[in-house]
């Protein structure tokens, strides 16, 4: 069991640290759902594991104990909303970090329009404005059942409970003109101007004296 008091890792870090592929579908993440670091993903991955693994040792089992605990699993995850009624094992198998993801408090608020982003749906959160059946909730990571959906909106005394906030007023942004294309000065580095050379002026050819001998 270990020390009760001592806190334990709650996700896996992947095997491999630079893999292109995965980078790229981890940054993708991070900039849709408004992730503060890869941490986050990973831990949406972990869970997601366990829920797959546990459902492969219930499908093993074939006793009468694991199909009870089979539909209790899929009872918890369609009641968090990861699948639809009437799901089988294979549903349970088939889950994605992006479908936890898409669950969280922080994305669930972007949805029902109380935030423009992602981004800014976690600083309402962080900074106590929104509340889930009465309570505050400070967590961004929160996963939302879906009986609480309906019961989530902003403190009474915050100032976002208007309409009319500044921060709850959508701003529609002129697309920007593309940027003037710069010239490429390392193509030319290196280059010398050709050196050019004035014509010599000749010296004008001095008169010969009178007395010279001729």
């Amino acid at each position: 069991m270990g020390n009760p008091r001592k806190f334990h890792k709650q996700y896996s870090r992947p095997g491999h640290p630079w893999q292109l592929a995965r980078i790229e579908e981890e940054r993708a993440l991070s900039k849709e759902f408004g992730l503060k670091n890869k941490r986050e993903i990973w831990k949406s991955q972990t869970q997601v594991k366990s829920f797959a693994n546990d459902m492969k040792r219930l499908l093993a089992l074939r006793t009468e104990q694991a199909n009870v605990e089979t539909k209790q699993l899929i009872s918890h995850l369609q009641r968090i909303g990861l699948v639809a009624a009437g799901a089988t094992s294979d549903d349970v198998l088939a889950l994605t970090a992006r479908d936890l993801l898409a669950r969280r408090l922080q994305t669930i608020i972007v949805k029902q329009g109380l935030a423009q982003t992602a981004r800014q749906a976690r600083q309402f959160i962080v900074h106590g404005h929104i509340t889930i059946g009465g309570k505050m909730v400070c967590a961004p990571s929160y996963i939302v059942p879906i009986a609480q959906e309906p019961t989530i909106s902003f403190v009474e005394k915050s100032v976002l409970v208007s309409a009319e906030h500044p921060a709850r007023i959508k701003v529609e942004r002129k697309p920007q003109a593309p940027p003037p294309e710069k010239r490429d000065s390392r193509s030319k580095r290196g280059q010398r101007k050709p050196r050019t050379f004035a014509p010599k002026k000749e010296a004008p050819k001095k008169e010969a004296s009178k007395g010279a001998k001729s």
